[in-house]
């Protein structure tokens, strides 16, 4: 099993849900930690909880990963503040339903920009930064919807499914400089996003929480280097 402790990792979408769940289990292996989110006040919050509880150091920029003026901004900040990237999570994400008629063209195209380009633009930054350290690991939080499409999900099925093809391209391309490169593909997560959206979560006690999906990602960052794996599915045990 790899050792985390000292580690630095960079998470997007980090003040809520599966991010700040994923921030969390990071921490308390000792991993420094970036965040790239719009709520610098949540962020700010979160760093100082997590500096306290575990003694790690734990910094933040703000930006809408969509533009990419803001989010290559902000991965320069953290990668200034940390020193180096061993790990990046593209976990930012929105998500909306309709059918594509119903659907106005620019809530489709916002969340192409924020779930696709976001990651795009991120990792593109962030990216150098670990082929420099000859080891790393990026995990990109896709979907199942990122597998098989369903009604009135055109739009978020569309990015989940490109983040997949972006996630397996670059694999071929870094796996030789030690880099691993995952997407994990969870079914519907109690959380924020899923509520705004309008998915009826049901009994959310017994649906799949933001923790379970934090534990899978640690699981993936703990195996060792050599072991690469293009996709690590996640599905609730009571489908709603």
């Amino acid at each position: 099993m790899q050792q985390l402790q000292h580690k630095t990792a960079v998470i997007t979408g980090a003040n809520k849900g599966i991010g700040k769940a994923t921030a969390i289990a990071l921490a308390k292996e000792g991993v420094n930690l970036g965040f790239i989110a719009r709520n610098g006040a949540e962020l700010e919050a979160l760093c100082q909880q997590l500096e306290k509880e575990y003694g790690i150091k734990a910094v933040f920029a703000t930006a809408d990963v969509s533009v990419r003026e803001e989010a290559e901004a902000a991965a320069e900040a953290v990668i200034g503040q940390l020193g180096k990237v061993d790990i990046l999570i593209n976990n930012a994400g929105i998500a909306a339903f309709g059918t594509l008629l119903e659907m106005d063209p620019e809530e489709w195209e916002r969340i192409i920009r924020v779930n696709l380009m976001g990651t795009y633009y991120i990792t593109r930054k962030i990216l150098p930064t670990i082929l420099e350290q000859k080891e790393g690991s990026i995990i990109n939080v896709s979907s199942t919807a990122g597998e098989k499409g369903f009604a009135t999900g055109s739009a978020y099925c569309s990015s989940k499914f490109a983040v997949l093809g972006l996630t397996e391209s670059l694999m071929q391309e870094v796996r030789k400089s030690n880099v691993r490169v995952t997407a994990i593909t969870p079914s519907t997560v109690a959380t924020d996003l899923a509520v705004n959206a309008g998915l009826k979560i049901g009994d959310e006690d017994r649906m799949m929480q933001a923790e379970d999906v934090s534990e899978l990602i640690l699981s993936v960052l703990q195996m060792p280097q050599r072991v690469f794996i293009k996709t690590a599915g996640i599905w609730t045990t009571n489908p709603q």
